[in-house]
């Protein structure tokens, strides 16, 4: 499994356009990506502006493919000034999960 978990800063005034592309962005990863097992988008708790994305995909070979994806590029050329930091930082970008293992993650 390869997974991303990270934090993204929004700019102030463009957190609604900012929330309804990357759930387009998520729910087209999820629902067409057969190498996508979640992609959740968290609120942090004490700033309004900041989120947390939690995305599981098969192998880095699968972030890769979700990189091209057609819903990923629009919401990426769409959603690149609304970002406060210019790059994704994250707290685990290609990390490995512990549990549940590989063989028992339910898709």
């Amino acid at each position: 499994m390869y997974i991303i978990i990270a934090p993204i800063q929004i700019k102030e005034g463009f957190k609604d356009q900012y929330i309804k592309g990357i759930k387009e962005n998520a729910s087209g990863a999820v629902n067409d990506e057969p190498g996508c097992s979640r992609f959740d988008v968290v609120q942090d708790a004490t700033d309004e502006n900041r989120i947390w994305v939690y995305e599981v995909y098969d192998d880095e070979a699968a972030f890769q493919a979700h990189t091209q994806a057609s819903h990923f590029l629009k919401f990426r050329d769409l959603s690149s000034e609304w970002r406060a930091e210019g790059t994704l930082q994250g707290a685990g970008r290609g990390a490995t999960n512990i549990w549940p293992s590989d063989g028992d993650w339910a898709k």
